[in-house]
């Protein structure tokens, strides 16, 4: 044997070991790919079922929220309609109150004697005021057609 053929010899040997030391992890990441594609299939496999539960529960939470907002149409009617009478009771009932309070409050004053201190209204306003006549009649104190206006 020459020296080239031995030389031959030894590249082979190294070159086989070399595979025999890539061939370890070539195996070991196929093994790698292997668990890799059976978590994909039972993740797959898992996933399937829970979309269809998900799908499901969007469906039933759709529908109640289309019976909520009918029930708080019902209720905003209701405020308004609670609304309205509330202003109706106030303008019916609340104007002859405040009259009957004022009634009283002067009924009172007159029976107790409780009179205002001070100059009596027409005295307040001046001499024409306690005369009665209104603007536009005539009367004494107003301005008829046709009078000039002081």
């Amino acid at each position: 044997m020459t020296g080239g053929e031995i030389a031959g010899l030894l590249a082979a040997g190294v070159f086989a070991v070399l595979v025999l030391l890539l061939a370890v992890p070539i195996l070991k990441l196929g093994k790698v790919f292997d668990e890799l594609r059976l978590t994909i299939r039972s993740l797959n496999n898992e996933t399937v079922p829970l979309i269809d539960e998900v799908t499901r529960t969007v469906s039933t939470t759709n529908s109640q929220l289309e019976k909520v907002d009918g029930i708080t149409t019902n209720v905003s009617d209701a405020s308004a309609n609670v609304s309205a009478l509330s202003s109706l009771v106030a303008s019916t009932v609340g104007q002859p109150l405040i009259k009957v309070a004022a009634f009283s409050h002067g009924v009172r004053r007159a029976f107790t004697g409780d009179a205002p201190q001070g100059p009596h209204r027409a005295d307040r306003f001046g001499a024409d005021a306690g005369t009665g006549g209104a603007p536009g009649t005539g009367a004494p104190g107003g301005h008829g057609p046709g009078e000039e206006r002081p």
